[in-house]
This record gives C-alpha cells, structure tokens and sequence, in this order.
C-alpha cells in the first residue's frame, strides 16, 4: 500500500469515527456502535500491515542492499513488541 492509498484508508476510518461520536451522542444501541468500533479497528489494522508489508520492501530492502539494516531491523523488533503481546 502506497502513502496514497493508506492516507485514503486513515481519511475513511476518520470518517466512521465521526459516524461512531454521532451514535454514541444519539444513544444508539451499544452492539452497533461495537460493531462500528470493529470496523475502524479491522480497517486501521490493514492499514497498518500494508504499510509495514511496503516497509519492508522498500526502506529494508534498500538498507539490506547497502549492507546496513541494522536500525531498520530494530524498528521492526519494536515495532513486533508493540504489535504482539
């Protein structure tokens, strides 16, 4: 995934808060606001795999190539930290 089409995916999920903070404000029916909660959760999460998907093959395939990966390695181990717990 592109910066393009990642900033496209953030600009939806900015948008099905703005729907979520309505419901909430109008007392909708809890399961529903959940339900919405999941999608912008499900949506960021493909985000943001996309982006480390195009991170590896780019910024640490170039840094493998020019023989220093090390600090892009690190990034990823904390980035997995953070990720999986």
């Amino acid at each position: 995934m592109k910066h393009k089409d990642a900033l496209s995916s953030i600009k939806i999920a900015k948008g099905q808060i703005d729907f979520i903070q309505t419901m909430i404000t109008e007392d909708r029916y809890c399961i529903d606001i959940s339900n919405q909660i999941e999608a912008v959760v499900s949506l960021l999460r493909k985000t943001q795999k996309s982006i480390v998907k195009n991170h590896l093959d780019h910024c640490v395939k170039e840094a493998i190539e020019s023989k220093d990966a090390t600090q892009k390695i690190d990034e990823i181990k904390q980035l997995l930290d953070k990720v999986i717990k």
